[in-house]
């Protein structure tokens, strides 16, 4: 392995970290880490299991799910519709979906007997791909709207109707706010993965496999893991009265068959060296192995900070808080990643302009295009009360390992 600036021994405090504080106190079940940086992977490391009760250990062909790192896929599913013409960041979501042009504003009630104020800006797309729509998440559990949401089952995968189905609830409810005023995590990506499928006229999973993951060469990534490959997938497991306890497993898994509802926000399963590939199609500027997706100044739109007065997520949150997968301080939003804007604001090293995301089961991605390096980690617990602690070591870690910056 070439070691393109970093320092070997100080690599291999990954390893020993993650393992340490994290894997040997059952705080995740195993984890496996790659460090790409010009042109060669600096970095690979496992440790842990796959299968905590079978002792399966941890494999470098390992599937996860990898949940939210969906979503900056889906933006680039859309981001090429934009470059074809057919859709534009500025569009009403109502040219797509007209009942959209008539959602009120949350002011009170529950599920049937909602009370809405009129709506003063339409939700554009923009909206959906940076979490300013005024939609929202069921398992928030902030408003009655999120109850709303789990009542109806709003993006979940075994959703009767899809893609459809969901927008046909979503008509039925207020948003959270006027579009444009705050951030709020949501099913944003999911709407637009909907929106991807009317324009294209190809169901979600498809445009992603033949205009994506398959010219990627992303051969174990998918919205269902096939017979063939389910030995590979790794066990998923949450936190209950603080330990590990199962979620899903291969031999039982929601995986084993498509799902009813395609999900852009958080559907896809796959392993950490397909990620790599589509981390670093982004940081060539949209091409890999002479496979163009998007253009550089697609990129460069998608991963900069789109927040109205290039304003971070904590600034934007509603005032009772809200979720997030990043969890630090001087971060906005790009089109389906976090951007850092104040690398001192985030306390940790680290570059301006990198961009970021995670998913529910603790994985985890960062590019730093100044650096030329993409980070991809991948474990399997679900909400895990560590996860954001786990991502600023990494981060730590990794910087603290580089002996020569490029920036």
């Amino acid at each position: 392995m070439s070691t393109h600036g970093f320092d070997p021994a100080r690599l291999q405090r990954i390893n020993d970290v993650i393992a340490r504080n994290y894997v040997e106190t059952d705080a995740i079940p195993g984890a496996l880490t790659l460090v790409w940086r010009r042109g060669d992977v600096v970095w690979s490391g496992m440790s842990g299991q796959m299968d905590v009760g079978k002792k399966l250990a941890m494999r470098e062909d390992a599937i996860f799910r990898i949940y939210s790192m969906t979503k900056p896929v889906t933006a680039v599913a859309l981001l090429m519709l934009m470059e074809e013409g057919k859709i534009a960041l500025d569009d009403p979501v109502a040219r797509f979906i007209p009942s959209f042009g008539n959602l009120g504003i949350f002011a009170g009630g529950n599920l049937g007997a909602f009370l809405a104020s009129p709506n003063s800006r339409p939700m554009k797309v923009v909206d959906l791909l940076r979490h300013t729509s005024g939609l929202t998440y069921g398992f928030l559990n902030r408003t009655n709207l999120d109850a709303a949401y789990r009542k109806l089952h709003i993006a979940e995968a075994n959703s009767e109707g899809g893609l459809a189905g969901m927008v046909a609830d979503l008509e039925k409810l207020p948003l959270e706010f006027t579009p444009g005023e705050m951030w709020n995590y949501s099913v944003g990506l999911d709407v637009a993965g909907y929106l991807v499928e009317k324009i294209s006229g190809q169901r979600f999973s498809d445009f992603l496999r033949t205009r994506i993951l398959a010219p990627l060469q992303m051969h174990d990534t998918d919205f269902v893991v096939p017979a063939s490959k389910q030995d590979r997938l790794s066990t998923c497991y949450y936190v209950r009265e603080g330990k590990m306890a199962l979620f899903d497993d291969a031999q039982n898994s929601a995986y084993a068959q498509p799902p009813q509802l395609e999900s852009g926000g958080g559907g896809l399963a796959g392993t950490a060296s397909d990620y790599l590939r589509f981390c670093r199609m982004l940081l060539n500027g949209g091409e890999l192995d002479g496979v163009r997706l998007l253009s550089p100044k697609t990129v460069g739109l998608m991963t900069s900070n789109h927040l109205p007065g290039r304003r971070t997520m904590t600034e934007m949150m509603p005032a009772t808080g809200a979720f997030n997968e990043s969890g630090y301080a001087g971060v906005g939003y790009g089109l389906g990643v976090a951007v850092t804007e104040d690398v001192a604001a985030t306390g940790l090293p680290g570059t301006a302009g990198e961009y970021s995301w995670g998913g529910a089961a603790g994985t985890y991605f960062f590019n730093d295009p100044k650096e030329e390096l993409a980070v991809v980690f991948m474990t399997q617990i679900l909400f895990a009360p560590d996860r954001i602690k786990l991502r600023r070591d990494l981060r730590s870690l990794v910087y603290g390992a580089m002996t020569e910056s490029f920036a």
